[in-house]
């Protein structure tokens, strides 16, 4: 199948923005519409790491198909990019088959992210006065829930890969026993002090405190035996002996995990979300990720406006209209979203009504904001919500990989251990960081967990729970084409994620958005300055690099705004990366520069 693609993995970067609708005046064009993507006329891996791109393309090269390289990928990660790479951890992956070939035809959703420990407890990181104590849910073994990687990935391959594990898994054995080549992020990363207190993170990591440098080979000899183990039976992670040396190092060391939490764990398959955005087919993250149902109803309450009229890319008047759909989607989010299993009522159908979305835009001042304590609901859509107190925001360590082989299947997966290198413990033997997903549950109602979104008692902690994640894989697809009794799947259009924690849903809205409504290319829409809004606080966030003058024109009609580390030179000041991939089948081939 000869198809044409673009790609990119973006961080946004300095670029000036014009001003249309709220105020205007004469501004260049900003730098990042400069940008263009990587092409190639087959198939394309997209990831935040080239050497975990290389495993999917050498994966792709073998016949594999987009399965078979994103499991490469996912493995990979845990060697290359241990911040955020994991099998201590968990995630989502997101498939869209080309064909009947694959799934039969069927979109499918793995949910492989971590769930609370059997001995887990609703209070469980409270003091004796019900105070938070501080750290206990984001450092050390009691933080980590137990982990998803390996079963979703070994999941997916088992199911829909052609390769099988030994194949798939072959690049990642290699970099993790003949090691790889650190880039200096990466060694910098690595004197994190979140790993620091722990013997074996600090010895395998930071080789006991005489730190790698860029340049250096990083060979990591009992993750590749770990690696091997689980090619050759991926049930020794969950029924085996390593599960066994799993559970004894938590008991020896104070975690809550055991042999009967990893016997118990499954990777389940949930039904994908679908919805619709100016005539295109949006595929995306059913709970526990809230990101799905969230973007759904941003993308229906922007359907109601054309953007483009507004004003350009990045423009106060556009950047207005769509914080306000923000806003209202993440109140929803926080009232009413949780773990699927323990909350099986969830209003899902309300808030993706069009009905609501219309009713949603009446509110909408055209001009000023609506400060979001004195935001309400529309009558008549959603059952009554609890009275919690506001809380703040989750993590932006985590990592996303997009794939679209030569037949065009897609594959869109995000998965994390939450906080960079998560818990910060390594299982010695074994070679790999626990997370610290426990946080992400709400350890008080109504409290900020350690990235401050608002988390309500349906995501409150309980054994067996997966919590409530911001991670958003989805695909965009033209509609599927119906033929009497039988169907075929529409042209794929867009494969998008990113991390991010809760800006990764306002990071994937308005990458679609740049890219289905106002015209850009995929790498303009992951360059261009990055801007988010999550309810409570009721703050509009900006990244560092935002034109200022587009964050004075805001903050003039009511907004309270914040650019992220705005006086400091060293700090990024960005949130997430997106690895995105563009279908064009009208564009004739031309030279590749990638698989």
């Amino acid at each position: 199948m000869k198809q044409w693609l673009s790609a990119v993995v973006g961080l946004s970067f300095l670029a000036s923005s014009s001003l249309n609708g709220i105020a205007q005046s004469p501004a260049p064009q900003p730098a990042y519409l400069s940008e263009t993507p990587i092409t190639a006329p087959h198939a394309m891996v997209v990831t935040i790491d080239h050497y975990a791109t290389d495993a999917g393309v050498e994966v792709l090269k073998e016949g594999g198909n987009a399965v078979d390289a994103a499991v490469a990928v996912g493995f990979a990660l845990a060697v290359v990019y241990p911040n955020a790479g994991n099998i201590g951890g968990g995630g989502f992956m997101l498939i869209r088959p080309a064909s009947r070939k694959l799934a039969g035809g069927k979109p499918r959703f793995l949910d492989y992210r971590e769930k609370a420990p059997a001995a887990a407890t609703r209070d469980m990181y409270l003091d004796a006065k019900g105070n938070i104590i501080p750290h206990k849910s984001t450092r050390g073994e009691a933080a980590s829930g137990v982990p998803g990687t390996v079963a979703g990935l070994t999941f997916a391959e088992k199911h829909y890969g052609r390769l099988g594990l030994a194949k798939v898994m072959a690049p990642a054995i290699r970099y993790a026993r003949e090691g790889f080549v650190l880039d200096p992020e990466v060694a910098q990363l690595l004197h994190s002090s979140q790993m620091t207190p722990y013997a074996d993170s600090r010895r395998i990591f930071q080789r006991d405190g005489d730190f790698y440098k860029p340049g250096e080979t990083f060979k990591q000899p009992e993750l590749a035996s770990t690696l091997e183990r689980i090619a050759a039976d991926p049930d020794d992670f969950y029924r085996g002996k390593m599960a066994q040396q799993i559970a004894d190092f938590e008991k020896a060391n104070g975690g809550l995990i055991t042999a009967q939490d990893l016997a118990s764990y499954q990777c389940k398959e949930r039904t994908p979300l679908v919805g619709h955005y100016h005539g295109l087919e949006v595929l995306t993250s059913p709970p526990p990720s809230s990101g799905g149902i969230v973007l759904l109803e941003i993308l229906n309450i922007l359907g109601g406006y054309d953007l483009p009229k507004l004003g350009p890319d990045r423009s106060p008047a556009q950047i207005h209209y769509i914080t306000e759909a923000f806003r209202r989607a993440y109140m929803d989010r926080s009232d009413y979203l949780g773990d699927p299993d323990f909350n099986p009522h969830m209003p899902l159908k309300q808030m993706a009504n069009p009905a609501y979305a219309a009713a949603w835009r009446t509110t909408i001042d055209p001009i000023k904001p609506s400060p979001s304590a004195t935001l309400v609901r529309p009558a008549g859509f959603m059952p009554p919500a609890p009275d919690l107190a506001p809380i703040a925001h989750e993590s932006n360590e985590t990592t996303h990989f997009s794939v679209v082989d030569a037949d065009g299947n897609a594959v869109s997966s995000t998965y994390t251990l939450n906080f960079y290198f998560g818990s910060g413990v390594t299982i010695g033997p074994l070679g790999f960081l626990l997370n610290d997903e426990m946080d992400d549950f709400t350890s008080k109602v109504g409290v900020p967990n350690g990235f401050g979104l608002i988390q309500g008692p349906a995501n409150a902690i309980a054994p067996g729970k997966r919590p409530l994640s911001s991670m958003t894989p989805t695909i965009v697809s033209e509609p599927d084409h119906h033929f009497l009794f039988f169907k075929r799947p529409g042209q794929l259009r867009l494969v998008l994620g990113t991390p991010g924690g809760s800006t990764i849903i306002t990071t994937v809205a308005n990458d679609l958005i740049s890219v289905v409504d106002n015209g850009l290319n995929i790498q303009q829409a992951a360059d261009a300055p990055r801007f988010h809004h999550q309810y409570l606080p009721d703050i509009l966030q900006f990244d560092k690099f935002f034109d200022p003058t587009t964050v004075a024109a805001l903050k003039a009609t009511g907004y309270k705004t914040m650019q992220q580390s705005e006086f400091d030179e060293k700090a990024p000041g960005v949130w997430g990366d997106s690895e995105l991939i563009a279908v064009d089948p009208h564009k004739a081939p031309a030279k590749s520069t990638a698989c």
